[in-house]
């Protein structure tokens, strides 16, 4: 059966999965030549192996439809023989992220897609991530560094809620956290503690006064983003995992582009937090909580918006395929 033209839906996910893995791959290429531990190195190695069967993979897709694959991210891109920056347990969590960005991506274009060589290829990255991630998750568990969600009491009863009191976050008298609320605070609340730290490092390693300013002010963002989620638990006295070993080191030779920075900044922190706060919103219930992460929401689209604004102006946008222009 002869393969069907490719949809604008599937063009659009397979030039995003390319510029992902190439992403990906010259992260991952610096991380398994610093990192030291045998365990981390191994996970490392097959998610680089992964990304690298992917950009054949797609490539010839993109050939095969005459089409022109984007430039994505090259050798230029990273310095695979800077010094180490990142410790070992930081790299881990990097490696967390990236198959969390994964399964918020893959799940969603495999739905959306028609072909089932297309389905193929993102159904196979699906098992692939669900299973990386699990032995990441066992490598966190076993060194002690996996951040656990808060544990709750669970009343066994059934109950309804009785009035409208139950939306109620404002003035006084609010119900406690439901543990819908408490695990969409945690969730961004250890995000927001990684993130963190990617801004403060990717801002001593950019080489542009624009970059090092851009990821100064997602710091300062992330700041007050912790400060007010951690209010509300503080007040329901709910405590939290503190952030892992984030540790970094110095170095005169940065091992990543700016481009590629601003790039994973753009995408992995950007698209998977939008995701993140917009479950949040849908599934949280008390008035407080959805005002707070509204004002999240507003400040992340103009933080995000500028840094697409950034990517423009130093010409690391490239555009996705357009249709035809038939306005004449």
């Amino acid at each position: 059966m002869p393969f069907l033209d490719l949809t604008a839906t599937e063009v659009s996910n397979l030039w995003s999965s390319f510029l992902m893995n190439s992403m990906q791959q010259r992260l991952l290429e610096y991380f398994f030549a610093s990192t030291e531990d045998s365990t981390i190195k191994l996970v490392i190695e097959k998610m680089l192996d992964q990304s690298r069967r992917n950009i054949i993979e797609l490539k010839e897709i993109f050939d095969q439809e005459k089409l022109n694959a984007p430039l994505g991210f090259t050798n230029e891109d990273v310095r695979i023989d800077a010094t180490k920056v990142f410790s070992d347990t930081f790299i881990v969590h990097f490696c967390f992220d990236l198959t969390h960005l994964s399964l918020s991506t893959y799940p969603i274009a495999l739905a959306d897609c028609t072909r089932n060589d297309i389905r193929d290829h993102f159904q196979k990255n699906i098992a692939f991530t669900v299973k990386i991630q699990n032995e990441i998750v066992d490598i966190m568990l076993s060194k002690g560094i996996y951040l656990r969600p808060p544990q709750v009491a669970i009343d066994s009863e059934v109950e309804y809620a009785e009035n409208f009191m139950y939306l109620n976050g404002f003035f006084g008298g609010s119900r406690p956290l439901n543990v819908a609320e408490i695990a969409n605070l945690s969730r961004i609340i250890h995000r927001a503690q990684f993130s963190k730290m990617v801004f403060v490092t990717f801002s001593k390693l950019a080489q542009t006064k624009d970059l090092k300013k851009h990821f100064g002010k997602g710091r300062d963002g992330i700041e007050k983003v912790l400060d007010s989620l951690q209010e509300v638990l503080d007040n329901e006295n709910i405590p939290i995992s503190a952030s892992g070993d984030y540790q970094i080191s110095n170095t005169e030779i940065p091992p990543f582009s700016d481009k590629l920075m601003l790039f994973f900044v753009n995408t992995c922190l950007g698209i998977f937090c939008f995701a993140m706060v917009s479950q949040a919103m849908t599934s949280s219930l008390r008035t407080d909580i959805v005002s707070k992460l509204s004002k999240i929401s507003d400040d992340m689209k103009k933080f995000y918006g500028m840094g697409l604004l950034l990517a423009i102006k130093e010409n690391w946008f490239e555009q996705l395929p357009q249709a035809v222009d038939r306005k004449v």
